[in-house]
């Protein structure tokens, strides 16, 4: 009997995946088997490092997926150095931490390009083939932060909000073409983001130890195992999902 848990014959497009959940991800990606993995992101220097720590089944391409005008070109140069993608992980994000008052409509929309925008873009260059071909995942990785009032990231928990209409509404769309979409909702994944968004703020760090019911944050392995479960064949009956890998944060006390 075949491993439903394989990811076998697929490539994976990673966004965000140089370093922390991304990179996680990934690496539990290559432990199931997968073909190729193709990490998107900014850094080129992170992104390289990143690529030669997984091995030969990795490889990369930077760009800023911000920059919507040019996700037809960059879905070209990913087609032509790497084949078509059977699986996209939506993961890159951005936080701008700061009070609703004082937030910028440029800082706002900054994020929404991020999570959103180039997400949704990147996502009408792929799903035709998927489609097509009656085959494919699209995960979002969104956040245990769309189901809890917290301060100074009103732009980010709005963002990844916004994921979840995608989710759903995609979902409807593409499962009568045997396409999945689902969502994974992490707590506090021990990751550079999550880190910083720590900095100079030791009550905001113990009050999310304090409710996690786990008692620790999570390991972005541990989020990348889940999304082995949606991406591959184990998962054939499941979309439109929200996934909650946060040690029980979102219902602590």
């Amino acid at each position: 009997m075949e491993n439903p848990y394989s990811m076998k014959g697929q490539t994976v497009l990673i966004t965000g995946g140089g370093t922390g959940i991304g990179l996680g991800i990934a690496k539990c990606m290559l432990q199931a088997g997968a073909d190729k993995l193709i990490l998107v992101g900014r850094r080129e220097d992170v992104l390289k490092e990143a690529s030669e720590s997984l091995g030969e089944k990795a490889s990369y391409l930077s760009q800023d997926i911000a920059q919507i005008d040019e996700i037809p070109k960059f879905a070209e140069r990913v087609i032509a150095g790497h084949g078509q993608p059977t699986c996209l992980v939506h993961n890159a994000g951005i936080n701008c931490k700061k009070p609703f008052l004082e937030l910028k409509d440029s800082e706002f929309m900054g994020v929404f390009d991020v999570h959103i925008r180039g997400a949704l873009e990147i996502t009408k260059e792929f799903a035709p083939s998927m489609i097509e071909k009656s085959n494919g995942s699209v995960l979002w990785i969104s956040s245990m932060a769309t189901v809890m009032g917290l301060p100074l990231v009103t732009s980010y928990s709005m963002a990844k909000s916004a994921m979840h209409g995608a989710v759903y509404n995609l979902s409807a769309e593409f499962a009568p073409h045997g396409v999945r979409v689902n969502a994974i909702l992490p707590g506090w994944i021990e990751s550079a983001m999550a880190l910083n968004s720590f900095k100079g703020d030791e009550p905001r760090r113990q009050k999310v130890l304090g409710r996690t019911l786990m008692g620790r944050m999570g390991k972005p392995e541990e989020v990348g195992h889940a999304a082995v479960f949606l991406c591959s064949p184990a998962s054939s009956f499941v979309t439109g999902s929200l996934l909650t890998v946060d040690g029980g944060a979102s219902i602590g006390f």
